[in-house]
């Protein structure tokens, strides 16, 4: 049996999914005729299509190609120019994420958890320096603790279980769900967050290094505070932009690096490159950040600032064995792709009786009883 689907949204498909056609043209040998409109897929051929290119298939019997957009307030800008369409990875993981939030929404409501209190309790005037401070109270995530770290990945798994901690769902991957094939992109996205009373929750693109991820999470924790809900393409400089995305930067740099704190630490009399990495290392934050402060405290000019940026940009992403958050043991990084805190919850719900075990699965992104019960196991919640 065929399916009666206009070729303009096969082509559609095609070009939503960000895939060459020499690589769809291989798998469908018919693709071509179909966008032609002198063929039809069957409806077998027609799903396997749609799966290949992460189409929804009930939008192939659409009369004419949807227009998507995000389902968050868009903060992102690149090159001064604002993102119009977004990937199917980046799409999927909001809707996921929308998901998880929901279920653990009603999770609260059932056992009785009080709304935070935080959530949307700033505004934008506000003073910065206060803010970031009672932030880090809140947290109990402060700058000494930090510097005894060895590395950025420790000191990111703590921020994380500190955020956590407070009643903020955060979730880290590079990829969609488990999927190895959808690589989430940074230069796309680094992360967004849904502003919720019962169930905030914060996505970062674990594709970025461990140093930005920690500048991500920082902004994306601004923005709960405020409120506001959004995706994100995070950057230390700020000059440009929504007010909304500066006060964010402007808060998530002052929690990660104090004036105060690196005021007495920067030694002018060092050579700067030398100065950012030591600086880098000693914050657990990226070169960048430590580089906006160092203008932030009057250390360098405005135009010293943005020759130096550039500089640093670009030698960061030549480092190509920087990015990602693959390998590794599956589980233990599952309780950072998932949040430790839903997992658990749904865990839990799960054997209790009160979520299908069909319905946790597709959440967790698993398929397999055995690594449910592994999770479970490591997680503590099971034996």
């Amino acid at each position: 049996m065929y399916a009666d689907v206009k070729p303009e949204l096969i082509l559609w498909a095609c070009e939503r999914s960000g895939y060459s056609m020499d690589i769809l043209e291989h798998k469908f040998s018919k693709l071509s005729a179909w966008i032609e409109g002198s063929a039809k897929p069957t409806l077998k051929q027609l799903e396997n299509f749609a799966n290949s290119t992460h189409a929804p298939i009930g939008f192939f019997f659409l009369s004419e190609p949807p227009v998507e957009i995000l389902p968050l307030p868009d903060f992102r800008t690149i090159a001064n120019g604002y993102l119009r369409k977004p990937s199917p990875n980046l799409l999927d993981t909001i809707y996921i994420c929308q998901q998880r939030q929901e279920w653990y929404r009603e999770y609260a409501k059932m056992n009785g958890m009080n709304p935070l209190d935080f959530v949307g309790s700033f505004k934008e005037f506000e003073n910065i320096q206060i803010v970031a401070e009672k932030i880090r109270n809140k947290l109990e995530f402060d700058v000494e603790k930090r510097k005894k770290l060895t590395s950025w990945e420790s000191a990111l798994s703590h921020f994380i279980e500190k955020v956590e901690n407070s009643g903020i769902l955060v979730m880290r991957s590079g990829v969609y769900l488990n999927n190895n094939y959808r690589h989430l992109d940074v230069e796309e996205f680094r992360g967004f967050s849904i502003s919720d009373k019962l169930a905030p929750l914060i996505f970062i693109n674990g594709a970025d290094t461990k140093a930005a991820q920690m500048f991500t999470l920082a902004h994306e924790v601004a923005h709960i505070w405020l409120g506001v809900s959004g995706v994100t393409d995070t950057q230390p400089s700020s000059f440009s932009g929504s007010s909304v995305e500066k006060w964010c930067n402007a808060v998530a740099a002052e929690i990660l690096v104090p004036v105060s704190s690196i005021e007495k630490e920067f030694n002018s009399d060092e050579n700067l490159k030398k100065e950012m990495s030591r600086l880098a290392k000693f914050y657990k934050v990226s070169t960048l950040v430590i580089l906006r402060r160092i203008y932030d405290i009057g250390a360098i000019s405005q135009d010293k600032f943005r020759i130096e940026y550039k500089n640093e940009l670009e030698r960061l992403k030549s480092f190509a064995d920087s990015k990602g958050s693959g390998g590794g043991d599956f589980y233990a990084n599952q309780k950072y792709k998932i949040s430790s805190s839903f997992a658990k919850a749904l865990l839990i719900s799960t054997l209790e009786g009160n979520t299908l075990h069909r319905d946790a699965f597709k959440l967790l992104g698993f398929s397999k009883f055995s690594t449910f019960k592994e999770l479970g196991a490591r997680l503590g919640v099971m034996i």
